[in-house]
């Protein structure tokens, strides 16, 4: 009897195997049948891509090419005391990431800006001394004109 059982339970198996087979073929059929690429034209108004207007376009661009522009005069400033300029890019963008406290003093009409410290002692004195240059610059603060020192700690 138990040979009568399996023989059905294997029928069975085939019979699901096959169905699977020709739903897979049926599948790739249809894969086959539709277009490579779909225009935008092809898509429901409300599924098509959305492109920013010129002027946002051309403001997004502008903040852009200022921040490039802030990143490339720091990596500027860097170079001098690091070998690479991939090096002094990258260590600007750890910079920017980096953690840092921010301690007003209203008496002295300061902002003091304290970064963390970075991954290496050789990293830590590169932007010591990019902070100190900064220092030097005498940079107000945009909105109250206190007074910007930059420090590591």
């Amino acid at each position: 009897m138990n040979d009568g059982g399996e023989i059905q339970k294997n029928a069975e198996s085939v019979e699901a195997l096959q169905a699977v087979q020709e739903e897979l073929k049926r599948l790739c059929a249809a894969r086959k049948a539709s277009p490579r690429k779909v225009t935008i034209d092809s898509l429901p108004e409300t599924e098509r891509p959305t492109q920013l207007p010129p002027l946002n376009k051309m403001l997004c661009d502008t903040v852009k090419m200022v921040a490039y522009r802030a990143e490339t005069a720091m990596v500027a400033l860097l170079r001098r005391h690091l070998k690479k300029e991939d090096d002094a890019r990258a260590l600007i963008r750890e910079l920017f990431v980096s953690s840092a406290d921010i301690e007003p003093n209203a008496l002295a009409n300061t902002l003091t800006i304290k970064i963390h410290r970075m991954a290496s002692p050789a990293h830590d004195r590169a932007i010591a001394a990019l902070l100190e240059e900064l220092t030097l610059q005498d940079f107000p603060h945009p909105e109250t004109g206190a007074r910007m020192t930059f420090t590591l700690v």
